[in-house]
Parts: structure tokens; C-alpha cells; sequence
């Protein structure tokens, strides 16, 4: 049965209804108390040699020199944000090509940001930096404390390396600021009363001169309170120089406009689709299918027009790129000429390369076929592209070189954990409407018998999950014996938008229904049994964390669930969760409430079904997701009689870690967790 009256799903919701709001309180005295509380157990457990040893391991890899410096391209130099262990809260550096092609590049330091913090004493963690075009001698710096999503923006000269006095300086919001000239920036932040949304995002955008209190800033566009988000660009391409703005009405749908003087002009595109524009050309990417100018266009295309001849009303389209059963787009991005296009074939990517107006299409000469790349960087103001190609068993290599011209590696990441027995294969589980559900298993080829496996998902948001390596992943359970599946459910990106978008609202339980199918497959195959199957999950994944141990209990030994979605009820009033109504649905609509009730993880907790075990994680300081999903939940498991393991980490943000320190941490507390509940063998 349901845990009691005040959790019957056509009740809750009401305040008076719910025992544990008072852990909505972040700072609150008693909620970090009773946060203390279960820490310090939870440490004592999962502490130990193990784990000890497991944390080092972590933080070697995370911390090494021997990592590769992914960089971008800003004029003549190659900029990169570093952390190590002398540097934990990192350094923001610039080298030139040659130097960055040598063995040991001569790094030239701009901001120390541990002598920052320290200096400020504030925990600043780096939350990047927005430099001028083109000239490249101002940056606005946004800085984090803890590593939330509200950040503290200051002016930064990039001759004298120090911070202008009486600059452009924004105190802690959740701002949006970048610049239109060297005395003019365009901002969004809370301005006061009224001026965010629901969500808790800029609702007003505002030209910012120098020298002018904010206070006086000029409101140049505005979106309403109900919106996700609303804001400013200038796009400075020299010739194509735009004032653009975006009203982004919920996370799916965004109205777009240039604005050329006080006139507003409307770019014509559907709001589901995603666009850019790059010089003359307009690029969109539809949701949904697009009915134009007499022809229908499928979800997932990819389309181009000039953009002047669009916004006079020519619409005049070419297919870029056109989905199928297998194929689908995943990125891409643009040199000055030329486009680079990645798509994924049945999650295999293929990249090419894209030639305006032609449009044809060719493959880059120097990309491995057997391998996921992606592209870390392409200079939209010359021909420079950087890729990275890497797979499960296979380290990363950064690759270089001209749109046109064949790509060459240029460094190599070191590989930190022995995977010559490691056996990649994609098999697929038939989910509970028949849809074929493909996956991946990472794990030893001379393992007999069914093993101790983790699998992870995410399904949401139509954000694809392929190959890649994990250093830590791989010498912290793949070389102790462990397995590593990856399940590419729908809500995810992997097969385009209808992968997605078949999941939202009232169709969210095919995301459950297919990660179920692939549990059950995987212990069908012999791959593993439930006791020693485990499924990992973080945010939305942590959702799907929860409704796996609240609606399949019988399908896994243990679940880790990290700063999740748990109180779908109340989702929507906490934090950033206004902006996700899109994809869940509203739970105050009676209609959508009906559908969400049913799996809603905190408002279906059973007394008397038997649960895996389950190690909950969260921070302090995550903003976007709000700790009282994971604390009410771990309070409400424990009520019902059920053990829960729980850590809340006071730093980290929505990562769940602000340095890598208190990733090789957390990661260490999983790992003991999954080792010690699904079997200890290998040690």
C-alpha cells in the first residue's frame, strides 16, 4: 500500500498535506541537521581502505598533467580553463598553436582561481568568460560560489590581467550578460521586483553603457513572467553585424527577433525548431514536421535559407541534412565557409563535412570510423576545426586541422585502465510496446557467468547518451570486475526529435518502460541477475532512479539516485522546475496531474514491497535542482520503512561537485556502494 492517506496521489500537493516540506528549506537549521544526521552514517559505512584507495585512483586521473587541454580559439591564441591538484579551483590560460602542439606548452596564466579565492575568500568555482570580438581585450568573467548556477560577474582587462575597477559588475543572479561594444553590454539578472521568470530566469533584457548605474539601464526587450527565459544577443561578424533577441516561451518552444533600431522583426521559424545564424545563412532544425512554402519537411532536418532573403518573406529552403529509421542529427558546428555536420547512425557518429550553397556533404579525411567524435571547437572566423575521438576502451585523441583538409591527432589522452579484455557490444530489448531499445555492454570478454553490471540512463530532454571513455568509470568498476551498460531510451536524442518527443507528458512512461525492458534483458541474456544488477542516475536520470525503485523494485539489486526529481507535485514551484513544465507537464492541471501521479516517485512509496538497496546523493548548493527532492524522498523511504543511504555534498551545484577533489569523492562513495551491495570480488 501507499505510505499513508496525506501521500494518496488525489491529495498531495496541499502544504498542509506534506510532512516533510520543512526540508525545502536549504540553509534551514534543522534541515542541515537532519542532513547531518545521515552523512555522517553513510560515511562511516561506505568509508575505509577501499574506498580510500578508490578516491586516489580518481584523483590521479582527474588531476593529471597527462589529460589533454581542450582548447578554443579566441585570434591568435588557444584558451583553456585547467584543474589539478595544485590548481583545484583551476587556471584560466592562453598558449599559442606552436606552443600548444609541443610536448610542454609555455601556458600563459590569466586568472589564478585559487589565489582569487583565496584573496576573496570565497570558494569561487569558474563558470567561463565571455571575451569581445574581435578585438579580444575585455571579458566579462562569471564566477560561482560553490558552483551554482547563479553566478557573480566581473570585468576583466585582458592586457593588465587584473579586474577594472569600477567595471561592469554584476552581483549574484542568474544573469545573462555579454557585450555589443567595449562600453555597452547586453543584460538580463534580476533587476528587482517582477523582472524574473517563474523559472527564475532574466524576464527583461537591457542595454548597459559605461558608467551608467544598472538601475538606468535601458530595457531593450522583454519577454512574460510565465516564460522559461528571455534575452539579448549582438552578433559581431564583421558585415553581419545583429541585434538579436529570443523569448523563450517554455524548453522547447522559442520566439526569435533581430532588432534594427526600435523595430522588432520576427524570424518566421517554428518556435519548437532550433536555429542559428552564421553570416548570410540561416540554419533550422525542426521539431516537428514543417509545412512551407508548399512542402513538408520531417522532424530532424536540417534546412538552410539566406537569412535576409527569409526575412522578406523568400522562403526558399535546402536540405542540409534529412533523417531516417537509423540516422538522425546530432550537431554541429561552423568554420567560416564550411559546415561540420555530426550525425549518429544507429549511435554510431559519422562526421562531414558541408560545403553552403552546394550543400554537399563529404567526409572529413583523418576521422576514425570506429570510434564517437565530436567537435570541441571550429573557428567560426577561419578554417581551424578540433575533434575528439574516443569510444568505452578507447582514450581520447584530439585531432587538428584546415575545413577541407584531412585532420591529424595532435595529442593523446593516456589511457587509465587496462582494457585490453574489455569487449564492447550493442544488443537491443524489446520494450513493452514493441519498440526495439538499443544498448551497449562494456565488460570483460574471459568473464564466465552472469557479473555484477551498472546500468546507466538518462531519457530527457532530447540529450543523446553515446560511447565515450571514462577513465574513472573504467579504473574504478570496469577493472574491478564490474560491467557497464548504457541505455539509449526514448526521451533522448539518439534516433532525433520523435525519440523524444513520443516521451514527453502523457508518454513519459514509455522512458520508464524501455529502461525496464533493458533490465530485463540484460538479466535474460545472462549478462547479469537482478541481485547484482544496479542502475545509476542523476537529475532526470535520478527520476528515473526513483520510479525504478518505486514501480520495478524486482528488477535490481541496487539503485544510486543523484540530485533527482522525486516530489512531481511540487516540481514546478522549486527552483528552476517552472521551466521543465514542457516536458513533465503541469502537475496543478488536473488533466496532467493524472498521469504524473503515476509514477511521481515521492507520492508512490510502498510499505510493503521490498526495495534494493539505495545509496541517494545531492548538494547543498544545486540550484537548478532543488535538495528537498532528495531529502523529503530519503524521509519518506525511511517512514515507510525502508533503509536509505544518504549524502548531501554542501558544495558542488547541480554537478554534484565543485572541484575534482569532491568528484573523486563522490565518485569513491558510489563505487564502494555498488562494489559492496553487488559483490566484492576483485576488491
Amino acid at each position: 500500500m501507499l505510505l499513508s492517506s496525506h501521500y494518496a496521489r488525489g491529495h498531495n500537493g496541499r502544504v498542509e498535506d506534506d510532512p516533510y516540506l520543512w526540508l525545502e528549506d536549504i540553509t534551514g537549521d534543522d534541515a542541515l541537521e537532519w542532513v547531518r544526521r545521515r552523512n555522517e552514517p553513510t560515511l562511516a559505512e561506505l568509508g575505509g581502505e577501499r574506498f580510500e584507495q578508490m578516491r586516489a585512483e580518481a584523483l590521479e586521473i582527474l588531476d593529471t598533467d597527462a589529460r589533454i587541454p581542450y582548447v578554443r580559439r579566441r585570434g591568435d591564441y588557444l584558451y583553456n580553463y585547467w584543474r589539478d591538484g595544485e590548481h583545484p579551483r583551476g587556471l584560466w590560460r592562453r598558449t599559442t598553436l606552436e606552443g600548444y602542439r609541443s610536448d610542454a606548452p609555455d601556458w600563459d596564466v590569466l586568472i589564478d582561481l585559487d589565489a582569487l579565492a583565496s584573496e576573496d575568500d570565497e570558494k569561487w568555482v569558474w563558470a567561463g568568460a565571455d571575451v569581445i570580438e574581435p578585438d579580444l581585450t575585455l571579458a566579462l568573467v562569471s564566477l560561482s560560489r560553490g558552483g551554482s548556477d547563479a553566478t557573480v560577474t566581473r570585468e576583466f582587462d585582458m592586457a593588465t590581467r587584473k579586474f577594472v575597477a569600477d567595471g561592469f559588475t554584476v552581483p549574484e543572479a542568474k544573469t545573462s550578460i555579454s557585450w555589443e561594444n567595449r562600453d555597452t553590454v547586453l543584460i538580463g539578472t534580476d533587476f528587482g521586483p517582477d523582472t524574473l521568470t517563474d523559472s527564475g530566469y532574466p524576464r527583461i533584457a537591457k542595454r548597459w553603457r559605461r558608467g551608467q548605474p544598472l538601475a538606468e539601464a535601458h530595457t531593450v526587450f522583454e519577454g512574460a513572467a510565465s516564460d522559461v527565459s528571455a534575452g539579448v544577443g549582438f552578433d559581431p561578424t564583421p558585415g553581419f553585424e545583429r541585434l538579436l533577441a529570443t523569448r523563450s516561451v517554455d524548453f522547447f518552444n522559442r520566439e526569435r527577433f533581430e532588432i534594427r533600431g526600435d523595430e522588432l522583426i520576427a524570424i518566421d521559424v517554428p518556435t519548437d525548431a532550433a536555429t542559428s545564424i552564421h553570416r548570410e545563412w540561416l540554419l533550422v532544425r525542426p521539431r516537428t514536421d514543417w509545412n512551407v512554402a508548399g512542402a513538408t519537411y520531417p522532424a530532424g532536418s536540417l534546412l538552410a535559407a539566406k537569412y535576409d532573403d527569409f526575412l522578406s518573406g523568400t522562403i526558399e529552403l535546402s536540405v542540409v541534412f534529412e533523417p531516417d529509421d537509423h540516422t538522425s542529427l546530432d550537431t554541429y558546428a561552423w568554420t567560416r565557409d564550411r559546415l561540420v555536420l555530426v550525425t549518429l547512425r544507429d549511435v554510431a557518429t559519422v562526421v562531414e563535412l558541408v560545403t553552403p550553397g552546394s550543400w554537399q556533404r563529404a567526409p572529413i579525411p583523418g576521422v576514425p570510423h570506429t570510434a564517437t567524435t565530436v567537435v570541441v571547437d571550429a573557428d567560426e572566423y577561419g578554417d581551424e576545426i578540433f575533434l575528439d575521438s574516443s569510444g568505452f576502451d578507447k582514450p581520447s585523441t584530439l585531432l587538428w586541422g584546415h575545413a577541407g583538409g584531412e585532420v591529424a591527432e595532435i595529442k593523446s589522452a593516456p589511457a587509465f585502465f587496462d582494457a585490453s579484455d574489455i569487449e564492447v557490444n550493442q544488443y537491443s530489448a524489446a520494450s513493452a510496446d514493441g519498440t526495439m531499445i538499443p544498448y551497449f555492454v562494456v565488460g570483460s570478454g574471459s568473464s564466465v557467468g552472469p557479473g555484477k553490471t551498472l546500468l546507466g540512463g538518462y531519457g530527457g530532454f532530447e540529450s543523446s547518451n553515446t560511447p565515450g571513455y571514462g577513465g574513472v568509470l573504467g579504473k574504478l568498476w570496469l577493472s574491478r570486475g564490474g560491467t557497464y551498460v548504457l541505455a539509449n531510451i526514448r526521451g533522448g536524442g539518439e534516433y532525433g526529435p520523435r525519440w523524444h518527443t513520443q516521451a514527453m507528458r502523457e508518454g513519459r512512461h514509455l522512458v520508464h518502460e524501455d529502461f525496464a525492458a533493458v533490465a530485463a534483458d540484460l538479466v535474460g541474456r545472462g549478462i547479469t541477475t537482478v541481485d547484482r544488477l544496479a542502475a545509476q542516475g542523476g537529475s532526470n536520470g535520478g527520476l528515473l532512479m526513483g520510479i525504478m525503485l518505486t514501480k520495478y523494485p524486482e528488477l535490481f539489486g541496487a539503485l544510486v539516485c543523484s540530485v533527482p526529481l522525486l516530489d512531481m507535485k511540487r516540481y514546478h514551484l522549486l527552483l528552476a522546475g517552472a521551466s521543465w513544465v514542457a516536458e513533465y507537464g503541469n502537475p496543478d492541471d488536473e488533466g496532467d496531474w493524472a498521469f504524473i501521479s503515476e509514477y511521481s516517485p515521492y507520492q508512490n512509496i510502498s510499505t510493503d514491497r521490498e526495495y534494493p538497496a539505495l545509496l541517494m546523493t545531492t548538494s547543498t548548493r544545486d540550484d537548478r535542482v532543488h535538495p528537498g527532492h532528495a531529502r523529503k524522498m530519503t524521509a519518506a523511504l525511511e517512514e515507510a520503512g525502508h533503509r536509505v543511504r544518504y549524502y548531501e555534498n554542501v558544495e558542488g551545484g547541480h554537478a554534484g561537485a565543485a572541484d575534482n577533489a569532491e568528484t573523486a569523492f563522490r565518485s569513491a562513495l558510489i563505487y564502494e556502494f555498488l562494489h559492496r551491495v553487488l559483490g566484492d570480488e576483485h576488491g
